[in-house]
């Protein structure tokens, strides 16, 4: 979770040129808009509205860990500018990473920051980056919103180049259809930028700083629909030609050449959908464009999607296909096999005319035929060839009837019958953490001590049973039994503290010392699968280890939503004397 996201905001920076890629990659985090080599209040502000001027403010001096209505824990500052800092912080009620805005409450913009962001929330569509809390609390005011880690902004999208048509269209259609509903709300963004679009792994485009945004910088229009407008027109055009509409160069694209004005984005890129071309002229002609067949400009979101409703539908591309290789014949199925030889002529496997087979077999049915017969001729070859063997085993075991032993193990409620077992001695156990932060350690030691009524316990997860799906949990957890030195195991007997958890048992090689990730423990006692509240596991050969790992990777279901697992008792089984 250390790693940044472009789930919930965009980084403002400052830097000075950078080449594209530069650009797009650090195009990242706070909610606060970045162009390439200028501040977010450059060029775009002469298009979105009025921004209006707040004296210095200093941002709050909070530090990692500091945490908001013991609730939000902050946990990395994505940027610190115009008296506002933005935070990556974790939810820790509910076990999620958020995003958090902090201003001082006495910032000249507190108020309409707070009255945006709750404006914001009560709008509720799923198609923006939700607003989650806005508070002012002790002198601070903080809005706390979605983080996304599975998005990506438009900016790294463009960085690797323009859209395709498919993809364009995808666009334009979801963003218009969003802003023509917050719209209807009395909702504007006004900061709509390549860094305030996000694409989720599903193909679902959201936005994010609805409102806020534009109270963070201090930006309003008097002509809100209109400037929200020109910049779905822009975006649009940026995905098409990978060039910002205007001479100057923003949010890693480079702009227009200087002195020509706007041109059509056929006339900047070959091979421009015409249809999409001439809809981002016509968002764009309240900036003195002109669409190419004249057609009237659209001046709101909601005519900008019904426009894009009325283009005949941009089917997606189709999927790469690799033909297969030719089919081989055989020397049977060219003919060759019973044929007469010619008078005085020798066939040759190197000169024979390949024959081609009746026509019949080469139809659809005929070739389902033809393997329908060889797996019949399969099926009984393997019947045959199980019953000759079983009908040997049998004699050899002087007509004994009963099953056969496993080669491996046997796991089960109950043991398997075999010879005596004793119980070993444990001299340790220890939560295995592979990511190097483990799971309630002080318990560990519970899951050893033989009592019925004490217990190491997982902590409580929500939505999610592999460990509330965690990036830093997705390894699971369980506890590592320390034997003290290699000895031969049989057999690992559990009390869970629940029924229903998914784990596998592991041992470590008999040379490996102090294991502490999943490939160490390389000898499997028992596949992974759910096991009831006792289980045990018995083994047909010993195993040498010194190291025993009980790994849990699902958890049972606790109540409703909420998900947790632990372990009560282990006991590792040696042969008896």
């Amino acid at each position: 979770m250390a790693e940044r996201s472009t789930a919930a905001v965009d980084v403002a920076d400052n830097s000075g040129d950078e080449p594209l890629a530069a650009g797009a990659a650090k195009a990242t985090a706070d909610g606060v808009d970045t162009q390439n080599a200028r501040a977010a209040d450059g060029p775009m502000t002469e298009k979105d509205g009025e921004r209006k001027a707040a004296p210095p403010a200093a941002a709050p001096e909070l530090h990692s860990g500091h945490k908001l209505a013991r609730r939000y824990r902050l946990e990395e500052c994505v940027t610190r500018v115009d008296g506002f800092s933005s935070w990556r912080a974790m939810d820790e009620k509910l076990r999620r990473a958020v995003g958090v805005h902090l201003l001082p409450a006495d910032h000249p913009r507190a108020r309409s920051v707070l009255a945006a962001a709750r404006s914001s929330a009560l709008l509720g569509d799923p198609r923006f980056v939700q607003v989650l809390d806005a508070v002012e609390e002790n002198d601070l005011v903080y809005v706390v919103h979605e983080w996304l880690p599975d998005a990506t902004e438009l900016t790294a999208h463009l960085a690797a180049g323009p859209l395709e048509a498919h993809e364009a269209y995808q666009l334009v259609s979801q963003v218009s259809q969003a802003m023509a509903a917050a719209h209807r709300e009395g909702l504007a963004h006004l900061r709509l930028t390549p860094s305030a679009i996000l694409r989720t792994s599903t193909g679902q485009y959201r936005i994010r700083g609805l409102a806020v945004n534009a109270a963070l910088r201090g930006i309003t229009s008097e002509t809100p629909q209109q400037a929200d407008t020109e910049a779905i027109g822009a975006l649009l055009y940026a995905a098409l030609t990978r060039r910002w509409p205007y001479e100057t160069d923003a949010y890693g694209l480079t702009g227009l050449p200087k002195g020509v004005g706007l041109i059509a984005p056929d006339q900047v890129r070959a091979g421009v959908h015409r249809g999409l071309g001439e809809l981002a002229m016509r968002a764009l002609a309240n900036d003195g464009a002109t669409a190419s067949r004249q057609e009237p400009a659209c001046t709101t979101p909601e005519e900008l999607a019904k426009a894009v409703a009325a283009m005949p539908r941009i089917k997606p591309p189709e999927p790469a296909f690799t033909a297969p290789p030719e089919y081989q014949h055989t020397t049977y199925q060219q003919g060759s096999y019973g044929r007469p030889t010619p008078p005085g002529g020798i066939t040759s496997p190197q000169v024979v005319t390949v024959v081609p087979p009746p026509s019949p077999l080469q139809s659809r049915t005929g070739r389902a035929l033809k393997w329908g017969v060889a797996a019949l001729l399969i099926a009984a070859l393997g019947l045959g060839s199980w019953q000759l063997a079983d009908t040997l085993l049998d004699h050899s075991n002087g007509g004994n009837n009963g099953p056969n032993p496993s080669p491996s193990s046997n796991t089960g409620d109950t043991p398997k019958q075999r010879g005596p077992s004793k119980q070993l001695g444990i001299t340790g156990a220890s939560v295995f953490a592979p990511n190097g932060d483990p799971l309630e350690p002080k318990g560990a030691p519970h899951a050893v001590d033989g009592n019925p009524d004490t217990s190491w316990v997982t902590p409580r997860y929500d939505n999610f049973p592999n460990f509330g799906n965690l990036p830093n949990r997705r390894a699971g957890s369980g506890i590592i039994v320390d034997l003290g030195q290699v000895v031969e195991v049989t057999g690992v007997e559990l009390n869970l503290y629940a029924a229903g958890q998914e784990l596998q048992i592991r041992a470590a090689s008999a040379d490996v010392t102090s294991p502490s990730s999943l490939s160490q423990f390389a000898q499997p006692l028992a596949e992974s699968k759910v096991v009831p509240k006792t289980h045990t596991t018995a083994l047909d050969v010993p195993v040498r280890t010194r190291y025993v790992l009980i790994h849990i990777t699902s958890l049972p279901s606790e109540s409703a939503e909420s998900y947790r697992g632990g372990i009560t008792d282990i006991k590792v089984l040696g042969p008896g004397s």
